[in-house]
């Protein structure tokens, strides 16, 4: 039985390793194959072939169920619900939108709005709304959060922006309570902790201010203030445990047996909380495993702890084929199987802060492989953090909320209780930032496979037993995470990356033994790219500091990730066309017009126009010259920056172009074009920009001169390596089922 569980479980699992979905005929044909085979001893394969093909077809109507291509950037007007809890930040609405129409299209059963200076939404209400509708779409980059594997496993079938609305349906039902509920926890006063309690009580993340998000992420406590599994588990759990406490002490009803009372409380206990979370899809999951584990205590404590875990996810992937795309499903089994691996079986008694501390190292050596495999940051002070902040919100923080929440009604007694809990919360955050000050987050760069596999396995190994043989060589198979890269260009050359960033620049040019970053990507208010997109792309590429940061100029969307950048990572030098208008902090110095230095026979020049203004003007100009092929990098030089540039006389001639403020009908000049010649251009900017990036007469002109154009829209990020003179690669390229190519 277990070899055709584990069989059907690896089918389902699989799915997330396909670079693309089986033809339909392929699977109707395994169908029939399976059948055939399940009389024989060669069932385990057609379970996996049963749990294959479901995943398939589940991920296939998903994709199906996307935007048409024909609609996408089109404005419709269209009806639907609000579901879920809207978001509000800084002037922007985001909410979803279920079961949309529209009169004369076909619209995805889900959609992900925003709404511009929106009026206040509720949950529960239908509205009718003219929204530019946009296929689902993110950014690409060798590291970075995936957004559309995220909205295909949200069964989100489009985005869209909200032009003008209005309402025809008041709020009401579950999602409408749900919302009333958290506007009455948000009006309390709890030491400015309002919207973590929210978060903790109904699932509601938006009021974690993107500072909380860091110090949570550098501490590795983010799946404590957030609803996972462990708070579902723990309400679950205090029920059941008070059922057992009063039947120990002889103070349960003898003609009711507890056992049974006590697992069905806690299952009642953990729906209603997954439904006061709104059920979504860690919610479920966490449901499911709790149903398994309390169905194992009631009736199948002798198939031991690894079938149950087995069952359940079994029964989470059938019910959700698509929970392979999201980290927490990974994590929160991987986190079950360490746990079980660490304490079952083991002889001899332990004290309580013995397997405390245990269960906290053991899961962060357990858990390396797998958030390495993700590309998830390693917090170092992670164990000792848990240590403290487990207990501190699991038993006093999560209780006190939940209590507080649900005698809100009672004058005083609610609000007092949230202000307790959001104290405790005050002072947790006060000493989780303080760790994370002094051991913030470190970004493991791409290890190669033989790397992961070796520290796989010596993670596997610290985690056996003291005393077996082979355990101390895990440690020494846990080196490779400090391996220098492996693939640093060869002398002469240089490697450079366009990110893709969207409406904004960023462009790493790395020589063997040297760094260079050309502008730092765009930030919108708290969105800051170069925190979320430069910083896990470098570390992903293996640097670990920048020689020059060169600014090109000090509009937001080419310098306003650069403090991220500065803070995070060791800069030696920060250059700029426009060094006097950037923040102190970042310590600029002006670009000098004629500069020239050569890293490891990689020449470096910078221009700028003496006579500039203020802006896009002033941008610093570098070309890159690696064994014959150059790249000449603009940033948002205008035409008359650009006729100064051809009057000075210089060099310009160049293979590879990076397309001036991003194809602006502005620039791009039929004469700069001629003189600088390019075989190829890049283009930086974003799907469906409100500026009209770029320009139909700018394409128009690099087309006329038969100029190859490389739109990281099209490709996401973009590798060039100069010297060897071979054809760009879009990181847009890699196969995977969820993406658009």
């Amino acid at each position: 039985m277990r070899a055709g569980m584990l069989a059907l479980a690896a089918g389902l699992a699989s799915l997330s390793l396909l670079p693309a979905l089986p033809p339909a005929w392929l699977l109707w044909l395994a169908l029939p194959v399976g059948l055939m085979l399940l009389p024989y001893r060669s069932y385990p394969l057609a379970l996996f072939l049963f749990g294959l093909c479901w995943a398939c077809v589940s991920a296939q109507w998903a994709l199906d169920e996307r935007l048409a291509p024909e609609l996408d950037g089109q404005t419709l007007w269209l009806e639907g619900q609000v579901v879920g809890l809207p978001e509000q930040r800084e002037g922007v609405v985001r909410f979803q939108l279920a079961d949309a129409q529209a009169r004369r299209a076909s619209l995805p059963g889900l959609l992900r709005l925003a709404w511009h200076d929106g009026p206040a939404l509720r949950a529960g209400e239908r509205w009718r709304l003219a929204v530019r509708l946009k296929r689902p779409q993110g950014l690409v980059n060798p590291q970075g959060f995936d957004y559309e594997a995220w909205l295909l496993a949200q069964r989100i079938g489009a985005g869209g922006t909200v032009k003008q609305g209005e309402r025809l349906q008041a709020a009401g039902g579950l999602s409408a309570w749900r919302d009333a509920l958290r506007r009455r926890v948000l009006a309390v006063d709890a030491w400015h902790r309002e919207g973590t309690l929210a978060a903790l009580v109904l699932g509601d993340d938006s009021g974690l201010s993107p500072a909380d998000w860091r110090v949570l992420q550098d501490t590795g406590t983010v799946h404590l203030l957030v609803i996972s599994g462990q708070h579902v588990a723990l309400l679950a759990a205090l029920l059941y445990g008070l059922v057992a406490g009063l039947a120990r002490l002889g103070w349960w009803p003898q003609r009711l047996p507890w056992l049974p009372a006590a697992c069905a409380l806690a299952f009642a206990a953990a729906l209603a909380y997954g439904l006061l979370a709104g059920f979504e899809v860690p919610v479920r999951r966490a449901c499911v495993m709790i149903a398994v584990v309390l169905l194992w205590r009631l009736r199948f404590r002798h198939l031991g702890v690894w079938t149950p875990l087995l069952l359940a996810w079994i029964l989470v992937l059938l019910v959700e084929p698509l929970a392979v795309l999201q980290a927490g499903f990974w994590l929160s089994f991987g986190a079950v199987a360490v746990l079980a691996l660490v304490f079952s079986g083991r002889l001899g008694g332990w004290s309580w802060w013995q397997v405390w501390w245990r269960a906290q190292w053991t899961l962060a050596v357990g858990l390396l492989p797998l958030f390495l495999a993700l590309g998830l940051p390693l917090s170092a002070s992670g164990p000792l953090a848990n240590l403290l902040a487990v207990p501190w919100v699991s038993f006093l923080v999560v209780p006190l909320a939940l209590l507080g929440t649900l005698l809100l009604p009672l004058p005083g007694v609610g609000e007092g209780l949230l202000w307790l809990a959001g104290g405790l919360l005050e002072v947790l955050f006060q000493l989780l930032g303080l760790l994370a000050t002094a051991l913030p987050a470190w970004l493991p760069m791409h290890l190669p496979l033989w790397a992961w596999l070796l520290v796989s396995l010596g993670a596997w190994l610290v985690l056996l037993p003291a005393g077996l043989p082979l355990r101390a060589l895990g440690l020494v198979l846990l080196l490779p995470l400090g391996l220098p890269p492996q693939h640093l260009p060869a002398a002469g050359r240089a490697e450079v990356w366009q990110l893709d960033v969207g409406q904004g620049l960023a462009v790493l040019v790395r020589t063997r033994q040297h760094a260079l970053l050309y502008d730092a990507g765009p930030r919108y208010g708290d969105f800051d790219l170069g925190e979320r997109v430069v910083l896990p792309s470098l570390r992903y590429l293996g640097l670990e500091r920048l020689d020059v940061l060169l600014l090109s100029h000090a509009d937001s969307d080419h310098a306003g990730g650069a403090l991220a950048v500065r803070q995070r990572m060791p800069v030696v030098q920060v250059l700029s066309g426009e060094a006097a208008a950037l923040p102190a902090a970042l310590g600029a110095a002006p670009c000098v017009d004629g500069a020239t230095w050569q890293w490891d026979g990689v020449r470096f020049t910078t221009w700028r126009w003496a006579q500039a203004g203020e802006g896009n003007p002033a941008s610093c100009v570098l070309k890159v010259e690696a064994a014959g092929e150059s790249l000449l990098l603009t940033g948002d030089i205008d035409s008359a920056t650009e006729q100064a540039l051809l009057r000075a006389g210089h060099d310009l001639r160049a293979d590879w172009l990076q397309i001036p403020h991003h194809g602006s009908r502005s620039s791009s000049t039929a004469a700069f074009l001629d003189t600088v010649a390019p075989t190829a251009a890049l283009l930086s900017r974003g799907p469906h920009n409100p500026f009209g990036h770029p320009h139909a007469q700018v394409v128009a002109r690099y087309r006329a001169r038969s100029i190859v154009l490389h739109d990281n829209v099209a490709s996401g990020a973009l590798r060039i390596e100069l010297g060897a003179r071979q054809p760009a690669f879009g990181w847009r390229e890699r196969a995977v089922f969820w993406r658009e190519k």
